[in-house]
């Protein structure tokens, strides 16, 4: 998995899934690009990942800046896109503008990265769904949705964008500052408590999602596939 030389783009590169997925390919040798809407958080998440890294301020929310800032940023040899803001709740319970805003982050914003975004023929494009696609939960039943949508996405542009190569990778319960806004203790409660109900028996870490990130961009073969890192928890 020698990324040396290669130039890589981590869309939400700032924190989390992203942020360890950027570490993983700049210690692969790789030239990481980082993205994301807040400069600050982007500065500081390049002085985490200690390599050089390049940033780059980008909405994907907004269709004009996506295109104007990818078609400016070049060609890069691996895409990743794990930006996303998705308010939850029930159907019942969501506000439509919350639900049409988590459509609009996470599918649209994937959708508009895939369609600036110039990726080098035999290079990779990686999504970042979520498990929640093949394991539904009645209190978020759009996030499910989403995700599926994302996975059906990355399917098609498989076969749109070949030679480039497109793969999904879907987490489950992930520790990263998502639950930040919890209190502790109740943030060690619900993590304590998925470790008890999945195979795993453990919570997952954000560079467990990366090593799978990192896999499907050395892994020439590798298009079209949706790869769960979710402890077990589409089984359980």
């Amino acid at each position: 998995m020698d990324f040396n030389g290669q130039r890589v783009l981590v869309v939400g590169g700032s924190s989390g899934i992203g942020a360890a997925a950027a570490a993983a390919f700049a210690a692969r040798g790789a030239k990481v690009v980082i993205a994301s809407r807040s400069a600050d958080k982007l500065a500081a998440a390049a002085r985490e990942i200690g390599t050089p890294v390049e940033t780059l301020t980008l909405d994907i929310t907004n269709d004009d800046n996506v295109q104007r800032v990818l078609e400016s940023a070049g060609e890069f040899d691996h895409v990743v896109i794990s930006a996303a803001q998705t308010p939850s709740g029930p159907v019942r319970g969501l506000e439509l503008a919350d639900a049409y805003r988590a459509m609009d982050s996470k599918f649209w914003g994937a959708y508009r990265v895939a369609r600036a975004a110039r990726i080098r023929p035999g290079g990779s494009l990686t999504l970042v769904s979520g498990f929640l696609s093949v394991r539904p939960s009645k209190s978020s039943v759009l996030q499910g949705a989403i995700n599926a949508a994302l996975e059906s996405l990355g399917r098609g542009l498989a076969l749109e964008l070949s030679p480039v190569r497109v793969n999904t990778v879907s987490p489950g319960l992930i520790a990263t500052p998502l639950w930040s806004k919890l209190d502790v203790g109740a943030r060690e409660a619900m993590y304590e408590g998925a470790a008890a109900r999945l195979p795993a028996r453990r919570v997952g870490q954000p560079e467990d999602v990366a090593n799978a990130i990192v896999y499907l961009a050395a892994t020439p073969y590798a298009t079209g596939s949706t790869v769960l890192v979710d402890g077990g928890g589409a089984i359980a």
